[in-house]
């Protein structure tokens, strides 16, 4: 993999014009550590960010932000107008997974709670690195505020609730972002990445991460006896079908060079060995970048699900029951062109070459998208920050199959590389913007 080789030879560059915001940022790196050990240590829920809100709507009232809480729930929007010019978004996510840590990290979560969709009692962890977002925003906006007099315009900088479940962009927006507040010309964000070493940046032209939508199936049958299976329309074999067949959607319908996921990530059914029951439940993830793939992969779903029910010679009245479930749909995210190539440049210029690359679109799933989706005039950009500790990566040699991933409860980003890099990079993209 390049990143290892990159890893193996290079040397961190550090450009003259570099030195005074990467200089100001490690003098600020220790406090920075410490909201960052905190956050890592209490995370909350998603739709449940209450004590992170608060924490971090002082700080920046403190600095001079107009700050407003509870926006789509527990979102914050802190305004600082600083002279005519652009309107800049800077986003950072807040909340943590129902995951129980097993970092050994001194600071370690061991917060415990009750699950709100599905009333489990589960552990709490930052286990998608949320906590470094927070804290580089916090950096971020800490450097902005000491450099208002080489920038102009309005800076608007958001925390969003319920990032994990899909739901937080859409209430913020659905809640006045757009309308309340001065409307982006650009919006940025970072997202730590455990498949890259730490402090490197990866940065996607175009299409980044994929439309995630989760469809649930109901194959129903007629049950009946396992010792006469003859006298039933079994929904297991029905929907075992279905499954196999699903994948020719991405193998002989789609276009191979246009990527598409189908998983069924659950198959439940029967509760006795000898019972043919009358229903079987599918669970699917689906992803896919174009909107017309997506259609493509939806549409397809459905007429197979019900093709395979009607070859078993089930009823009309028996068909499968297909749900798209809306609620928990995120669209696809794009990086836009003059956006995304001005920053690459920029980071090269500030980190140099070695440290900075392209890199190819995930399947992973991010509603950062929804901020430009809600009106494409505007330049986005979401771009990856390498969190795994360099001497993991050289160990591995670059196989991110031996490292933890993101979600896992072995996830420990180098925090110091991370919130480092990011609040280096969004304050050098941030000033480039806004500048004068």
């Amino acid at each position: 993999m390049r990143l290892a080789l990159l890893a193996a030879t290079a040397l961190i560059a550090t450009p003259a014009a570099a030195q005074d915001v990467r200089g100001a940022v490690q003098e600020d790196l220790p406090g920075l550590l410490e909201i960052y050990r905190d956050l890592h240590a209490n995370p909350e829920l998603s739709g449940q960010e209450v004590r992170t809100a608060a924490k971090l709507s002082a700080i920046a009232r403190d600095m001079g932000f107009d700050v407003t809480e509870g926006v789509g729930g527990t979102g914050v929007v802190a305004v600082m107008e600083n002279g005519p010019g652009p309107v800049l978004m800077i986003r950072a996510d807040m909340d943590g997974l129902p995951v129980v840590e097993q970092t050994g990290l001194p600071y370690a979560s061991k917060v415990v709670t009750t699950a709100p969709a599905s009333g489990v009692e589960t552990g709490v962890m930052h286990a998608c690195g949320h906590d470094t977002h927070m804290t580089s925003w916090v950096g971020v906006a800490t450097q902005l505020t000491e450099r208002k007099d080489d920038w102009s315009g309005t800076l608007v900088m958001i925390l969003q609730p319920a990032e994990e479940t899909g739901e937080g962009a859409k209430a913020m927006l659905d809640d006045g972002l757009y309308t309340r507040f001065p409307k982006p010309t650009h919006a940025i964000a970072f997202h730590d990445a455990a498949a890259g070493p730490a402090g490197f940046i990866g940065i996607s032209p175009g299409y980044a991460l994929a439309n995630v939508d989760s469809v649930d199936i109901t194959v129903r049958g007629t049950g009946g006896h396992g010792a006469y299976p003859h006298t039933t329309k079994d929904p297991i074999v029905i929907a075992s079908r279905i499954v196999t067949t699903l994948q020719t959607i991405v193998a002989r319908e789609v276009d191979p060079q246009s990527p598409a996921v189908i998983t069924v990530g659950s198959f439940h059914a029967g509760a006795k060995h000898n019972i043919i029951p009358d229903e079987a439940q599918l669970l699917l993830t689906v992803r896919s970048y174009a909107p017309e793939v997506r259609q493509q992969l939806l549409s397809g779903i459905e007429r197979i699900a019900k093709a395979e029910a009607i070859a078993a010679g089930v009823s009309e009245d028996r068909m499968p029951i297909v749900t798209f479930r809306d609620d928990e749909f995120t669209p696809s995210t794009y990086n836009t062109l003059p956006l995304a190539n001005r920053a690459l440049a920029l980071f090269k210029q500030q980190f140099g070459d070695q440290r900075v690359q392209e890199t190819p679109p995930v399947m992973g799933g991010e509603d950062f998208s929804r901020f430009w989706l809600a009106d494409n005039e505007i330049e986005s950009l979401i771009f990856w920050v390498g969190g795994t500790r360099m001497e993991d990566w050289m160990a591995a040699e670059g196989d991110t199959s031996k490292l933890p991933s993101l979600h896992s409860p072995f996830w420990a980003p180098d925090a110091e590389a991370v919130v480092g890099t990011a609040t280096e990079a969004l304050t050098v993209l941030a000033l480039d913007i806004l500048k004068k």
